[in-house]
């Protein structure tokens, strides 16, 4: 397999569990950028949750963003966006409001994230681990104003998390419901998933899937594994999901997409010192 581009989940794969890029991985996307080769970051993510990664790194690459459903370019520029129709996010959040009132419930436009309560200690979290601020709305009058949601995204306990995926995935067949983690569930169009936003970035370069690794560590991953030539799990991902991939490799701890492009040939191995 001729790798032409790589693509990689961010948390729990890119970063390690501290949410830090560790100097081996910085060191394989620069050797990827050096050869010509792209590397983009496909995650939950909103873009402003994922800009200061890149930002840290010095470099500018494209990314897709909410599991597909908004893909941008190394400019910022916008090659696909998806948003949940009107009347599917109201019956949703009716849903929610009514059913599961104690979880946290997150509105993701575009580039901003809004939230009920900037304070709730959920968001907080959120914000410390990302570094996008989340900002007080009514989704009700998000949604009058045709600011609709490219996703809309849980924080719950893990029994609820599970329980909401199951119920919601049954009720609204016309959207995706995924966990990202035990306490994430991820909600967007059912068009969208990390293969779609493959796609379109696939198609920007004129690669075929054949040409493509990527990595990651979750369910939401699932997609993406199946679609690309070569789909690679770290060590640290559920069995499940290590049952479904071509490869397994190191932890996100132990820099695993360093050690799997070394292992193969992509990029040449550098020795660190102790």
């Amino acid at each position: 397999m001729k790798v032409k581009i790589v693509f990689s989940d961010i948390d729990g794969t890119f970063l390690t569990h501290d949410h830090l890029v560790t100097d081996k991985n910085e060191y394989a996307v620069n050797q990827l950028l050096n050869r010509h080769i792209p590397f983009v970051l496909v995650s939950a993510r909103m873009p402003e949750a994922v800009y200061p990664i890149t930002d840290r790194l010095g470099i500018k690459i494209p990314i897709i963003c909410y599991s597909g459903g908004l893909v941008l370019t190394e400019y910022e520029d916008g090659l696909y966006s998806k948003t949940i129709e009107r009347e599917v996010a109201t019956r949703l959040l009716d849903v929610l409001d009514k059913r599961w009132s104690q979880v946290t419930v997150n509105y993701y436009s575009g580039r901003r994230w809004f939230v009920r309560d900037v304070d709730d200690k959920r968001v907080k979290r959120e914000e410390d681990i990302t570094s996008a601020t989340a900002y007080n709305a009514d989704f009700y009058e998000l949604l009058e104003v045709g600011m609709l949601p490219n996703k809309i995204l849980t924080m719950s306990e893990p029994s609820d998390c599970a329980a909401m995926e199951r119920e919601l995935g049954a009720m609204f067949p016309e959207l995706n419901v995924v966990r990202s983690s035990d306490i994430l569930l991820e909600i967007m169009d059912k068009s969208v998933s990390k293969a779609t936003g493959i796609k379109v970035m696939l198609e920007h370069y004129d690669f075929s899937p054949e040409d493509a690794i990527g990595f990651g560590d979750n369910y939401n991953d699932i997609d993406m594994f199946n679609y690309v030539g070569c789909g690679v799990a770290m060590s640290n991902a559920p069995e499940p999901v290590k049952r479904l991939v071509d490869e397994v490799t190191d932890s996100n701890d132990e820099s695993g997409v360093y050690s799997y492009l070394v292992k193969t040939g992509v990029i040449d191995a550098f020795t660190f010192d102790a």
